[in-house]
């Protein structure tokens, strides 16, 4: 049955304590440093700068410059197709991060150590591919764990007080269920159909977010929807599980298939850029796929017991 019953947050923290990790800005982590590996092909990638990376928080691919962009515990990372990185803007750890458009980004979390911001940034936007940012709204009120655009429509879960929130223009917002969840996708085909991960499965709203059904399927940490507005996209639903085993869905999370593992662990982050071009971040890395999830290739080494906190 539809439910708006709160569930706190920490309950999501209970069930998904696997991949839910406890960032704050401490000044005692150590930063991960990336390092050259091989892919899949045999070619060695030398990265060009090792700026640190920490826990990843979001992936996806700028269409300004068709470079992947990692968002981190230490700021935004740019890959290069040969593999060498370049760390863009500030230090801040993105917690919620999206790719909105072209060198247009939507992202959330906490400032860079030593900064006089407030602890959370509520929904910030860069116009210059991450090297600068502003804040649109909800600035020292909110910290958003997963951020959708989509339909016009920016789609944010709001760890702070374990909401959906919904704004057409990035400043004003309507609240709608609350829940704990760790991970949102909005259909491409309708922008009334979202669905979240939560400790039962893969919960659904076909109103929009105002209600969700209880969850089904897998348990899922991380979800994604490839896909442009208004088309079908109905076959680039992808999820990945505690186990980083990818889960594809092809009529839209009512039944689920296992296509394959993502190497290094635990999952941090899912972007489906594509039907069947997939990123993946775990523990050990970055990894992509150009298959649905049947093989990755690493775009990104980073090193070991790099990501505790």
């Amino acid at each position: 049955m539809p439910n708006r019953t709160r569930t706190l947050p920490a309950a999501a923290a209970l069930l998904l304590a696997a991949v839910l990790t406890a960032c704050s800005s401490a000044s005692g982590d150590r930063p991960a440093t990336p390092s050259g590996g091989s892919s899949d092909d045999g070619h060695s990638h030398s990265h060009s700068a090792e700026p640190g990376l920490g826990h990843v928080h979001g992936l996806g691919i700028n269409p300004g410059d068709g470079k992947l962009y990692v968002a981190t515990h230490y700021g935004i990372v740019a890959v290069d197709d040969d593999g060498g990185t370049e760390r863009v803007g500030d230090t801040a750890d993105y917690m919620g991060f999206a790719v909105a458009g072209p060198d247009t980004f939507l992202g959330s979390g906490h400032p860079a150590e030593g900064s006089d911001e407030p602890a959370n940034r509520g929904l910030i936007r860069s116009t210059d591919a991450g090297k600068t940012w502003q804040t649109l709204s909800l600035g020292g009120e909110v910290d958003f764990h997963a951020l959708e655009q989509a339909h016009g429509t920016v789609y944010g879960y709001d760890s702070t007080h374990g909401t959906l929130r919904v704004s057409e223009d990035g400043k004003d917002w309507d609240e709608r269920a609350e829940l704990a969840a760790l991970d949102i996708a909005v259909s491409p085909k309708d922008p009334d159909v979202v669905l979240a991960t939560t400790r039962n499965g893969v919960a659904r709203s076909t109103d929009g977010g105002r209600t969700f059904s209880g969850g089904t399927g897998p348990v899922l940490a991380y979800l994604s929807w490839a896909g442009e507005d208004g088309k079908d996209g109905e076959d680039g639903l992808y999820g990945i599980d505690l186990q980083g085993a990818v889960h594809r869905s092809t009529d839209g999370g009512g039944s689920w298939t296992r296509t394959g593992t993502v190497p290094g662990g635990q999952p941090q982050a899912l972007t489906a850029a594509g039907p069947d071009h997939i990123l993946a971040a775990t523990a050990g890395g970055v990894h992509e796929s150009h298959d649905g999830g049947k093989s990755f290739t690493e775009r990104l080494e980073m090193s070991d017991g790099a990501h505790s906190h």
